[in-house]
């Protein structure tokens, strides 16, 4: 008998790029173990995976994945180069899921790609908001153009393997503008991370969007205008499925990052399949999500997050004053029902993360202060997260200052809701910055945390959660300067990453300065967590004592609510 003429497999190389931004420094915030992953990066990596297999450059033609998130991961940017250049230029570069923060760090890397003769193309919610938003492209964004890197607006769930092919063919267009075309989740391509990748952060996360879209309408949020405000959802069986394959790997925590999972449509029968598939097998699976203030009024949705092993809710608390809520167009934010809503979530032992935004027209540092300290008094949260109020490009906020030629500050870099972006009625610049740093100092007192960890010991919740939450929110604003959104464990510097507009320091100057950084750093945050240790030392042995009961204002019920509670 002939034997058959083997097949030639020829290779397409799709280099995946999550970049990180600069810090106050010019150096890229990078650690070798993050905390957050990107649901961007998990999502075009399952994308080019089901291209692969549905081989849509071919049966001849293999589509070969990697995966970089330089929040934990030096990107290789010559190796990459080389490897594509020696595949005879066959290959793509995706700087994906692109903040404002980080549009400057994605054009840096992609300029030098393009230096290399590599194809690049640049997507996520900064070059979508700016096409949703503003009626013409904003100069980095023609900059980018102007280089030959191609811009992609929308989600690419049904255009990712045109966009494939028209690499393939060389034929990459300038703009691919889809924010018109919001695809169905059903039957979609689930997210994906790698392995290998997931061990690079800390705990080793699944992440995925359950759906997409929220019908709210705060005028400083980008979601609504980039993944409109219709509920869009996947369906539970392929939930479980995604649960299933991740378990194999060892993925037992996960980030269910819709922006509002409670006006996910589907979010009874999501929560459903997941405590069934969590009975049948045994096993601990722990979800943080996103939800707004009001949906603990929904039936059933506390408990059966609970159920489904939800431990962690974050929530769009925002503010306390009515005038600022008000201004955002923040209607669903009822103050009146906070506590009760916050007792909600406690009575079901799960930590609350809440949101709180510094700069709204009616804010004062005063004013904060005293609002923090009506928060610490009477409202039974957890953890509270401190952010500016930013124009974000592609929210209405920016919109709005952008078509009145308001103030808007032409660096990208610090668009990451720690930085002060635009003026404000009654703040200087370096009162709003001021203030910013004051109410994380004021709310994580080693007092307030006393109480924190009360409170949690009386809601039958473990207090040295509180004290690991402390180390790791406060001490990296504290210790090392940087949201901990943007946070990880232990920092690491590359001398010869930095912005392309500041001086790389020489050897003998950039070493020994590392190294009195790293020892300032870590033994001040050593020092915090001694105290924060002992402090939780004296309340666990307190709460263990027989007939201890601890109580205060926050945990009261309220029956007839007013402005205050």
């Amino acid at each position: 008998m002939r034997s058959a003429k083997p097949i030639t497999t020829t290779r397409f190389l799709v280099e995946l790029i999550k970049p990180s931004h600069y810090d106050d420094d010019g150096y890229v915030i990078q650690w070798v173990k993050a905390w957050i992953p990107s649901n961007s990066l998990a999502t075009l990596c399952g994308l080019t995976r089901h291209a692969n297999a549905i081989q849509v450059l071919g049966p001849d033609v293999e589509i070969a994945t990697a995966v970089y998130d330089e929040t934990n991961t030096v990107v290789p940017v010559a190796r990459i180069i080389r490897r594509i250049r020696r595949n005879g230029g066959r290959g793509l570069v995706c700087l994906v899921g692109v903040q404002s923060n980080q549009f400057p760090r994605a054009l840096d890397l992609a300029r030098r790609f393009r230096q290399g003769g590599v194809q690049v193309v640049i997507g996520g919610f900064h070059v979508s908001g700016c096409l949703a938003m503003l009626p013409d492209l904003p100069p980095e964004l023609k900059e980018a153009q102007a280089l030959g890197i191609s811009l992609f607006a929308g989600e690419a769930e049904e255009h990712f393997a045109d966009l494939l092919r028209a690499a393939s063919a060389l034929r990459l267009e300038p703009l691919y503008n889809f924010m018109s075309e919001l695809p169905e989740l059903q039957g979609q391509a689930l997210p994906y991370l790698p392995p290998e990748v997931a061990r690079r952060y800390s705990p080793m996360p699944g992440i995925f969007d359950a759906g997409r879209g929220c019908p709210f309408l705060c005028s400083f949020c980008t979601i609504i205008n980039v993944q409109g405000r219709k509920s869009r959802f996947r369906d539970p069986e392929d939930i479980e499925r995604l649960l299933r394959t991740n378990l194999a790997a060892g993925i037992r925590h996960y980030f269910i990052t819709d922006d509002n999972f409670a006006r996910n449509r589907n979010w009874e029968a999501i929560f459903d399949r997941i405590a069934a598939v969590r009975r049948e097998l045994g096993v601990k699976l722990n979800f943080t999500i996103q939800v707004d203030t009001m949906c603990y009024t929904l039936p059933g949705f506390v408990t059966k997050a609970r159920a489904a092993g939800v431990s962690r809710v974050f929530l769009g608390l925002e503010n306390v004053n009515p005038a600022n809520l008000k201004s955002a167009n923040k209607k669903q934010n009822k103050i009146a029902n906070y506590r009760t809503m916050l007792l909600a979530w406690q009575q079901q032992r799960i930590t609350t993360y809440c949101g709180y935004i510094l700069g709204f027209p009616d804010d004062t540092p005063a004013g904060i202060l005293a609002d923090i300290e009506t928060i610490k008094r009477e409202l039974p949260l957890d953890i509270l997260e401190f952010f500016c109020l930013t124009p974000l490009p592609g929210s209405v906020d920016h919109q709005t200052i952008h078509n009145h030629h308001g103030p808007l500050d032409s660096d990208l870099n610090i668009y990451d809701l720690e930085h002060v972006c635009t003026s404000h009625p009654r703040m200087t610049k370096a009162q709003w910055q001021g203030i910013y740093r004051a109410a994380w100092d004021s709310y994580y007192s080693l007092e307030h945390l006393e109480t924190l960890m009360r409170r949690a010991a009386a809601f039958d919740r473990n207090p040295k959660r509180i004290m690991e939450i402390a180390l790791e929110f406060y001490g990296c604003l504290k210790f090392e300067r940087v949201h901990p959104l943007q946070g990880g464990f232990l920092r690491r510097k590359i001398r010869t990453e930095r912005r392309p507009e500041l001086p790389i320091e020489r050897p003998w100057v950039f070493y020994p300065s590392r190294v009195r950084e790293v020892w300032t750093t870590y033994t001040g945050l050593l020092a915090y967590a001694w105290q924060v240790w002992r402090l939780y030392k004296r309340v666990k042995r307190d709460t263990e004592r027989p007939g201890y009961r601890y109580f205060d204002q926050a945990m009261e019920s309220v029956t007839e609510p007013s402005e205050g509670a």
